[in-house]
């Protein structure tokens, strides 16, 4: 494994040819080159996507293709740890203490996944691949896919599924950005964005075809795969019409927006009590 990564650039030539020819991973190069991806994904060093100054996020694929490519590196080992025991390909994360986050047991976070400073994992699962701000929770039996982007300072509430995007490696991830809220056993898969500081409520379900509705003016507004920044966000329905009848469809119902406030906790009680909406 190398220990010290002083040219990530010189990376990613390495880990695309082997991606287009797996052959090259019999050459050492080759293979050093994918473990040292990973080594610097678990260390926040590189990014399977990362924001714009425009706002935008840029995809790295050739990240996505080195965690592929790291699979069929590893072979399936037994892993203990106290009176737990796992068997798996990829390691669990270690040197917490030192990063300087808290893991509550049985909480975990794979190897190749970058949690930073100030970060709560409870009792739920972060995925190789996977970036965690500064400062956010992910609260009970929550789970983080691989290749989600989570901001600073969001929460998420307990049971919330943000979906793992790996392939194809071009795909965006799900990005969820600093200081969102998700409320309890929403979901958001399929490279959905949620803006900064937006508020989902509980069982809010965010797919690549669910319509977002706008319903603050005269008209609804509809759009699908990004929520906009400070939105307030409830579970809806549709109707649609099939050759059966007519039927309610899942939608995501845009309510508001947070107010503005110097204390982003207060400003989300207000919120949340303005609205209504359940967490």
């Amino acid at each position: 494994m190398i220990k010290d990564i002083d040219n990530l650039q010189a990376l990613q030539p390495l880990v695309e040819a082997a991606y287009r020819d797996r052959s090259k991973l019999d050459d050492p190069a080759h293979r050093e080159a994918v473990e040292a991806t990973i080594e610097a994904l678990d260390r926040g060093q590189v990014r399977v996507a990362t924001p714009g100054a425009d706002g935008d996020w840029t995809v790295h694929a050739w990240v996505k293709e080195a965690v592929l490519l790291y699979f069929g590196l590893r072979q399936m080992e037994r892993i203990e740890v106290g009176p737990f025991e796992f068997r798996d390909k990829i390691p669990l994360k270690k040197n917490l203490d030192r990063a300087g986050v808290r893991v509550v047991p049985p909480g975990t976070a794979r190897y190749g996944a970058f949690l930073d400073r100030g970060v709560v994992l409870m009792p739920g699962y972060v995925n190789i691949g996977a970036w965690v701000g500064e400062g956010t929770m992910v609260d009970t039996w929550a789970t983080v896919g691989s290749c989600a982007q989570i901001g600073a300072h969001v929460h998420l509430s307990g049971g919330v599924g943000i979906g793992g995007v790996l392939e194809p490696p071009n795909a965006r991830p799900v990005i969820i950005e600093d200081g969102a809220f998700i409320g309890s056993r929403a979901i958001v898969v399929e490279g959905v964005r949620v803006g900064k500081e937006a508020v989902l409520g509980a069982n809010v379900v965010l797919t690549a075809s669910t319509k977002i509705i706008d319903v603050t003016g005269d008209q609804p507004v509809e759009t699908t795969g990004h929520v906009p920044a400070r939105s307030v966000v409830i579970p809806g329905v549709r109707m649609k019409q099939f050759p059966a009848g007519s039927f309610g469809v899942p939608a995501a119902l845009i309510i508001g927006r947070r107010n503005e406030s110097t204390d982003r906790k207060i400003s989300l009680e207000h919120t949340l009590r303005d609205y209504g909406v359940s967490v």
